[in-house]
């Protein structure tokens, strides 16, 4: 039985791009994640829960910015919960996003050429 990482755990193990090549699952595993913001809809939405004040923010806080339906903006936050790029958190009717800053900061080194 082999043991399968999640996205961000694919990319937290990986040296970075420039240092060496990314072995077939290494990279099978960490597409998901580079898919998931590659959505233009999905890397506003990081951009803005990472960038909002207290580091978090609610759909409610989030809808104004898109001309998109709730269920839709919050669909894009599900995507980006699942492949460990948020965190949530369900307080009365609302549901809370908190950007995962560790799995940006190994997305950025695997990119960027630094050492995570």
């Amino acid at each position: 039985m082999s043991l399968e990482l999640t996205p961000v755990q694919a990319v937290a193990c990986c040296s970075p791009l420039a240092r060496e090549p990314l072995s077939l699952p290494d990279a099978e595993g960490i597409a998901p994640l580079l898919k998931a913001l590659a959505d233009p809809v999905r890397l506003r939405l990081m951009s803005m829960v990472a960038s909002h004040e207290g580091g978090e923010a609610c759909v409610c806080d989030l809808n104004d910015a898109f001309e998109l339906s709730q269920p839709t903006i919050s669909h894009h936050l599900k995507i980006l919960h699942e492949v460990g790029l948020l965190d949530r958190e369900k307080r009365g009717v609302w549901v809370y996003y908190r950007a995962r800053t560790e799995a940006l900061q190994n997305l950025a080194a695997l990119i960027g050429g630094q050492a995570a």
